[in-house]
């Protein structure tokens, strides 16, 4: 099948999928951690998305992390209400395949967990990961306050030198403020758990953050 080259290129608004006003059902218990993966979350604790190709493999490397109480996958950064997984992979929502990490700010820190998302994928290829193409691949880091979108920017720029000193190419990586988080389907949530032999599209660059 060839591929088709809109679905690397971003969906307007207006001609973007309806979707719908119902979200779906979806099972509130972590399969690893067996914590809720809907809010409410513990008070003090913070939460951000990340987008960094297929989300199976990118929610793994987060709930393996020390100080992360729970993580998700679903979709965000797009337009279309409540989508399901095939809508967001015509690549008519504009949604990203995002991993909700919620986090312990006394058990680790937002840039180890951004030195995670660096090292992870190569933030370099702009619709795609890998093998994996289409807007719902793009790298993205979506945040919720000023200060993460501070900590986000300065790690892209220390990452940006680290590359370019190891002949790679420009970060393509999108930073902006988080807007409504839809939960994937039952099926996606923790799925290399639930299936250890399955598709994990993961892989950096080989260049480390630093410190």
């Amino acid at each position: 099948m060839i591929f088709s080259m809109a679905k690397l290129q971003m969906p307007t608004r207006d001609n973007a999928l309806p979707g719908r006003a119902t979200a779906m059902l979806v099972e509130n218990k972590h399969a690893v951690k067996s914590v809720a993966i809907k809010p409410p979350f513990p008070e003090g604790y913070e939460k951000i998305l990340f987008g960094l190709g297929c989300f199976w493999g990118a929610e793994r490397k987060f709930w393996q992390q020390p100080g992360v109480y729970t993580t998700a996958v679903g979709y965000s950064a797009g337009y279309t209400p409540n989508p399901t997984y095939e809508e967001v992979c015509s690549g008519l929502t504009g949604h990203n395949e995002v991993v909700l990490v919620v986090f312990n700010p006394n058990e680790t820190s937002l840039k180890q967990l951004l030195k995670v998302f660096w090292e992870s994928h190569n933030p370099t290829q702009g619709m795609r990961q890998g093998n994996d193409r289409g807007t719902q691949y793009r790298s993205g880091v979506y945040v919720f306050t000023e200060e993460q979108r501070v900590i986000a920017e300065e790690t892209r720029g220390i990452y940006q030198a680290a590359l370019s000193g190891n002949n790679h190419g420009e970060i393509t990586t999108e930073i902006t403020s988080a807007t409504e988080f839809y939960y994937a389907e039952t099926y996606h949530q923790q799925y290399l758990h639930k299936n250890p032999g399955g598709y994990c599209g993961l892989g950096g660059t080989g260049v480390c953050l630093g410190e």
